[in-house]
């Protein structure tokens, strides 16, 4: 059997830098030193760090003080002001290369460019990348994702930096066609080209291909993708332990390579033992005869035996395997032998190969855990609805239970609307989705803002379905504007024009109606295409001239308030919504010089009514007829158009004003020349 290992393989630059720069952080006394997320992608690399005293984390914001390490993907500008203005110590360990496009997209944002990353959306490195033009990047990872970007005036495209230079050139083409003016920058770290190189290489003389690296290492799928196509068998493993060597008997060739975050002892390891696979394949051949146990794997056992501390079961490997009481069930104080019986069939979850005395640690109780989180992906990959329990508000969100689990649910998807409170949440039960879901690291987010938004598009799509001219609806005012209001009618904005709220004047819809009011309107008219309702709310009631003509007749003698005063009358409302015309001549028997000097506003009058202009809507009324009252029907009636004691030139003033509703306007002001 031939061994080729790829030239290229191994460490790049930017995660040997990284790690380095870690172990020199670990070697020095003092405050604990922090990984902000898996410092690279290789769990078995990330462990030897761990064991050496690294934490990783998340969420640095609870933790008081010590070293914080950025890792080689780098993050968002915010994230390390964010670390700069805690009391954290930072060690940047992004990779130079990345660093370079951080500048580069800033620069460019700065400029007015839209910036174009070609990568994984998901991937930490794009996620940094994104966070220095204040994630407004067009995130294109597909030719249909390109396909669906918008055009640009110009824009600044930049890659992921374990790209496949075809991929780039083939998808930053599509924004070329895209954009006015275009500034293209081949990101993809030239290691990283080498390395696909060299698979490329290898794969085309082997028989077989091993790819050594993390199941989610970016540069490592890219790397099985290349040796897909030139090689029929290929294996993906982190470890040589993954491996069943026997299925490699019957190759002649084998190629190795591996991701930029695999260590080289790995790789080294890798190599011996298949370099001394033909010494060892007559063990191997008794030992294949075993069923393969790898720590995490969930098995069928059978129980050997129970006590009061423990089971041993056969697991149908070299060594049998025991469950500890505090790994039998949830429950503390549940008795072993009322659990098991010998004989049983049971799923054990491997915690451990080797107990030290030969034995392999078993888990019961973690088996159920597994399959609630199993449940739990399924229900994510279903998009379902779950019901959550709020266990507490934290820093950026809520922490919840969902099925015995616990999730985490961020500020900005609890609601479609801004929430300022979140302990208003703590103890309830909500609707929500899961969003973000990986098994491996336990870690599950969810939204109810996504229920919400499902929830809305089908109260749009019902409205849109059912919605007339002349419909009644009902619904709630969202905000106040100069020239109107609009209101929610359960996922689309309707516009009640100003003029349209009330039967009288409104210099301000304020006056009328406040936000969070709950209203009833008119459908005026709509626009499916342009998604405009016209409403109108006056609509609702009957027009006050029409309450008026029902209830009152000339002749009548009525109360009133004063509104208005000009020089040539005063303006009284008889109902809410509409007033009459007190002319000067018609306020007093006594002769009266200006209408303030008698009236203000506010005061209360008695009138009757000498006029009713149904066709232009006016009304002229007389107090002074309303005292006389033993006033036989040859009175003389007085009215805006007909009184004899008014001056033509008052009379046709007093119209104008009627008519434009203009009740500030003095008879000066009237009269002056254009």
């Amino acid at each position: 059997m031939e061994i080729i290992l790829a030239e290229n393989a191994g460490f790049c630059f930017g995660v040997d830098r990284a790690v380095k720069m870690t172990d020199n952080e670990l070697s020095q006394n003092g405050l604990k030193v922090y990984s902000y997320g898996p410092l690279i992608h290789n769990p078995q690399a990330v462990k030897s760090l761990e064991d050496k005293g690294l934490k990783t984390v998340d969420d640095f914001s609870e933790i008081p003080e010590g070293r914080i390490i950025v890792r080689s993907h780098g993050v968002p500008k915010d994230v390390i002001k964010e670390i700069e203005e805690s009391e954290l110590h930072l060690v940047d360990c992004t990779c130079p290369y990345v660093s370079a496009v951080h500048k580069r997209v800033e620069d460019y944002f700065s400029k007015g460019y839209n910036i174009v990353i070609i990568g994984d959306s998901e991937h930490p490195e794009v996620i940094g990348i994104n966070g220095w033009c204040e994630n407004r990047a067009y995130i294109v990872n597909s030719r249909d994702e390109a396909f669906e970007l918008p055009s640009m005036d110009k824009s600044c495209v930049v890659s992921q930096t374990t790209n496949r230079l075809d991929k780039f050139i083939e998808l930053s083409g599509i924004v070329e066609e895209k954009s006015d003016e275009v500034v293209l920058f081949n990101t993809i770290c030239n290691a990283t080209k080498l390395r696909q190189e060299a698979a490329e290489d290898v794969s085309k003389k082997a028989d077989a291909m091993i790819v050594i690296g993390g199941k989610h290492s970016s540069n490592t799928i890219k790397l099985v993708e290349i040796s897909s196509k030139y090689c029929k068998n290929v294996f993906h493993i982190e470890t040589i332990e993954e491996l069943a060597l026997q299925e490699l008997q019957n190759f002649n060739t084998i190629g190795i390579t591996a991701g930029a975050s695999t260590p080289d002892w790995i790789i080294k390891e890798a190599v011996k033992v298949m370099e001394n696979y033909n010494q060892d394949e007559m063990m191997e051949a008794i030992e294949s005869s075993f069923k393969r146990v790898n720590r995490g794997d969930v098995l069928k056992g059978t129980v050997l035996y129970v006590t009061n501390n423990e089971v041993m079961v056969n697991i149908n490997y070299k060594s049998d395997g025991i469950i500890v009481k505090s790994e039998m069930t949830k429950e503390s104080d549940a008795n072993p032998k009322e659990l098991f019986s010998v004989g049983d069939e049971i799923d054990v979850y491997v915690m451990k190969l080797d107990d030290g005395e030969g034995n392999v640690v078993l888990s019961a109780k973690r088996v159920d855990f597994i399959k609630d989180w199993e449940v739990l992906e399924e229900s994510y990959k279903e998009e379902e609805i779950l019901e959550v329990k709020v266990l507490n508000a934290v820093k950026g969100g809520l922490t919840v239970l969902v099925n015995g689990v616990n999730g985490f649910m961020p500020a900005s998807q609890i609601s479609m609307n801004y929430v300022s409170d979140l302990n208003q949440f703590k103890g309830q039960t909500l609707s929500a989705k899961i969003i973000d879901f990986d098994i491996q690291k336990r870690r599950m987010i969810l939204s109810r803002k996504a229920v919400e938004k499902v929830e809305v598009e089908k109260k749009r799509a019902e409205l849109w379905e059912t919605i007339e001219e002349g419909k009644t609806l009902t619904g709630v005012v969202q905000r106040l504007t100069d020239f109107g209001a609009f209101v929610d009618l359960g996922g689309i904005d309707g516009l009640i024009h100003i003029s349209d709220l009330a039967w009288f004047r409104v210099k301000h819809p304020s006056e009328v109606l406040k936000e969070g009011d709950n209203v009833e309107v008119k459908v005026l008219a709509f626009d499916k295409e342009k998604n405009r309702i016209s409403l109108g709310l006056k609509q609702t009631t009957e027009e006050p001239w029409i309450v008026f003509l029902k209830e009152y007749k000339v002749g009548d003698v009525i109360d009133g308030e004063v509104v208005n005063i000009l020089d040539f009358g005063a303006f009284v409302r008889v109902i809410k919504g509409v007033d009459g015309l007190l002319h000067v001549s018609q306020i007093s028997k006594d002769h009266v010089e200006k209408p303030s000097d008698v009236l203000k506003v506010g005061d209360k009058v008695t009138v009757r009514i000498t006029e009713i202009n149904e066709a232009d809507k006016k009304i002229s009324l007389s107090a002074k007829d309303a005292e006389e009252t033993e006033e036989t029907e040859e009175t003389e009636e007085t009215s805006v158009e007909t009184s004899e004691e008014t001056p033509a030139v008052e009379k046709e003033e007093a119209e104008e004003a009627y008519d434009a509703g203009d009740f500030n306007t003095s008879v000066e002001e009237l009269t002056k020349e254009d």
